[in-house]
C-alpha cells in the first residue's frame, strides 16, 4: 500500500485527509484525529506559527510525552517550513538548556507538566520567545484559517532535527531532511519486497516515542500509508498489551527490551497478539532465546532494522524470511535496502573484504544533511556521501551486515544512546570523586547496563545512594549508573585514555559479540 506520489510530509497529511477523510490517522489515550481533522488543526497550528512572526527554517521544539498534539505539530512545522526540534522529555533542565540553546529553539510546545522546566531554562535563551502550553494549543490557534499552506519545501529541504549524544557528551542536532521520511520506502516498493509494508485496514503500534528517529520515522510510514495510528503517552507492557488487543493492531516497532516486558506480562498469550502480523524492532541486537520465545506467542513476522538518527533510522533489515530459528542469518543486523551500500573498512579507510573486521559504512538517499552548526563533527561522520556508524563489524558473501562491537563508547540502554564520557563528567563533578569510568554491561532486561567505575579521592569516601543522588539532577534517570565499582585508580594508557576494554573484559568474557 504505497502512495510513491508522496514526497514532503505535508503533502502526506493532504493527500490522505482528501482521499480517506474520516480515516482515524492517531489514536492516543482514548482520543483520536481523523485525517480531515489532522489536516485542519495542524493547518491552523502552521497559520499561528507563522503570524508568530517565525520564518521558513525557524526551529521550533515539542517537549512532552506521546500525543496527537505531537503530531499535529510535526505536521504543521512540514506546513509553515520551520524545523521540529523533538525533545526528549525524561532530559533534566541543564540538557533541555542545551538542546534549546544549540538548536536556536524560538517557539516551544510543552506539556503542563513539563512547563516549570521550560520556563526555568526560558530565562537564559532570549532567542526562546513563546511557549505555548499544549493544554492551551486549542486557544492559540483558534481563529486561525485551516486553509492549505504552500511552503514551498521539497525532498532535500529539513524537517526535523533529532538530538544524539556524542562522545564529547554534548549531544549534537541531527538535521534530517524529508526524504529520509520516504527513501526506503520507495526503494523497497520498487522492488516488491514486504520488508516493510503496509496493507489496507492495518492499525500501527507506535513502541518508540517520536523523539528518537525510530520513533518519528515508524509513525511518519503510517501516515504516509493512510493508516490508523496509536500511540501511548509513554510505553507501558501492561497498557501495550491491552492496546493491541483493544484496537486490533496489526504492526508494531519496538526494541528487544520492550518485546521483552510485553512477553513478560502475567498471563500473557498468543490471543493477545491475534490481531498482529508483522513486529519490526531494532536499536539494539535480540538474543535467539527472546526471539523464539516472541515468534511462538506472537506467532507473526519478524523483521530486524538496523540504522541511525545520521542514516535517517533504518538502512539495513533482516527480513522475515531470515527469522528462522537455529539459523546463522539471525546472528546478522540484516542485508542493505535496495538503493542503500554498505562497506567496511580499516583504520586507514580502505576497504576490507568478506568476513573481516572493520567499521561498517553506510550510503543511503535517506542519510542526514548535517550536524547542525558543527561542520567538523559532520565532516568526520560523513565521509563522501558514506556515514561512518563507529560500529565495528564484517559482511558475508551475500552481503549480509553483522555488528561484533562499537568503535565509539556507546552504550544502549533499551534502546537508548548513552556516552560513557557525558556520565563520568557528571560523577567528576562530586567532591569526593578523583576520577570515574563507565561502561556498559549485558543485561537481560535492558540489553545493558551502565556500570560507573569510581576512584574516591585520598581520604574521602563515597558510596552509591550519595552519587544517585549527586546525579538525579545532571543526568536523565536513564543514564544514571545502576552499578557502581570502587577502585584505587581508574585503569589508562600512557597518554591517559582510559582502557574501558579492560574494564568491559570480565563481564563480556566468553560472549560471542560485544554489544547485547
Amino acid at each position: 500500500m504505497s502512495h510513491p506520489n508522496l514526497r514532503t510530509v505535508a503533502g502526506v497529511v493532504e493527500f490522505h485527509a482528501g482521499r480517506t477523510p474520516a480515516t482515524p490517522a492517531i489514536v492516543c489515550s482514548g482520543r483520536s484525529l481523523t485525517y480531515a481533522e489532522l489536516h485542519g488543526n495542524s493547518n491552523r497550528i502552521a497559520h499561528a506559527i507563522t503570524a508568530a512572526g517565525l520564518r521558513p527554517g525557524s526551529r521550533i521544539a515539542y517537549l512532552g510525552k506521546e500525543s496527537e498534539h505531537y503530531y499535529e505539530i510535526l505536521f504543521a512545522a512540514a506546513k509553515s517550513a520551520t524545523v521540529l526540534v523533538p525533545v526528549n522529555w525524561r532530559l533534566t533542565a541543564a540538557e533541555v538548556d542545551h538542546i534549546l540553546r544549540d538548536s536556536g529553539t524560538e517557539l516551544l510546545f510543552v506539556e503542563s507538566a513539563l512547563v516549570d522546566v521550560a520556563r526555568k531554562v526560558q530565562t537564559d535563551l532570549p532567542q526562546l520567545a513563546t511557549i505555548i502550553e499544549l493544554d492551551g494549543l486549542a486557544a492559540w490557534q483558534a481563529g486561525q484559517p485551516d486553509t492549505d499552506l504552500a511552503p514551498g519545501t521539497g525532498q532535500d529541504d529539513p524537517i526535523v532535527q533529532l538530538y544524539t549524544s556524542g562522545t564529547t557528551g554534548l549531544p549534537k542536532g541531527v538535521v534530517l531532511a524529508q526524504r529520509s521520511f520516504f527513501a526506503i520506502r520507495d526503494a523497497l516498493a520498487g522492488e516488491g519486497l514486504d520488508w516493510i509494508d503496509w496493507r489496507a485496514g492495518d492499525r500501527s503500534l507506535i513502541g518508540i516515542p517520536g523523539f528518537h528517529v525510530g520513533g518519528i520515522w515508524w509513525a511518519m510510514q503510517g501516515f504516509n500509508a493512510g493508516i490508523t495510528n496509536v500511540a501511548m503517552p509513554r510505553f507501558d507492557s501492561a497498557d501495550a498489551v491491552r492496546l493491541i488487543s483493544e484496537q486490533g493492531i496489526t504492526t508494531i516497532c519496538v526494541v528487544p527490551a520492550m518485546l521483552r516486558l510485553l512477553l513478560a506480562e502475567p498471563d500473557v498469550a498468543p490471543a493477545d497478539f491475534a490481531t498482529v502480523r508483522k513486529i519490526v524492532y531494532g536499536g539494539s541486537p535480540i538474543s535467539e532465546t527472546l526471539l523464539a520465545e516472541a515468534i511462538r506467542i506472537c506467532g507473526a513476522d519478524f523483521a530486524q532494522i538496523y540504522g541511525l538518527t545520521e542514516t535517517g533510522n533504518t538502512a539495513v533489515c533482516l527480513p522475515p524470511a531470515d527469522h528462522q530459528p537455529g539459523s546463522h542469518r539471525l546472528r546478522a543486523a540484516g542485508r542493505p535496502y535496495p538503493g542503500v551500500q554498505a562497506k567496511i573498512i580499516d583504520q586507514a579507510g580502505n576497504s576490507l573484504p568478506v568476513g573481516e573486521v572493520g567499521e561498517v559504512c553506510l550510503r543511503t538517499p535517506a542519510r542526514m544533511l548535517e550536524y547542525w552548526a558543527n561542520p567538523a563533527a559532520t565532516a568526520q561522520i560523513l565521509v563522501d556521501g558514506w556515514i561512518h556508524t563507529g560500529d565495528a563489524g564484517y559482511l558475508d558473501q551475500d552481503g549480509y551486515v553483522y555488528i561484533s562491537d562499537r568503535l565509539k563508547d556507546m552504550i544502549i540502554v533499551a534502546g537508548e544512546k548513552i556516552y560513557p564520557t557525558e556520565i563520568e563528567h557528571a560523577l567528576s563533578k562530586h567532591p569526593a570523586v578523583a576520577e570515574a569510568a563507565v561502561i556498559g554491561i549485558p543485561d537481560e532486561k535492558f540489553g545493558e547496563a551502565v556500570c560507573a567505575f569510581v576512584a574516591p579521592r585520598p581520604g574521602r569516601q563515597v558510596g552509591p545512594r550519595e552519587l544517585l543522588l549527586f546525579l538525579k539532577d545532571s543526568l536523565a534517570a536513564f543514564k544514571i549508573p545502576a552499578r557502581f565499582e570502587f577502585v584505587d585508580a581508574v585503569p589508562r594508557n600512557p597518554s591517559g585514555k582510559i582502557l574501558r576494554r579492560e574494564l568491559r573484559d570480565r563481564f563480556w568474557r566468553g560472549r560471542n559479540r560485544q554489544v547485547n
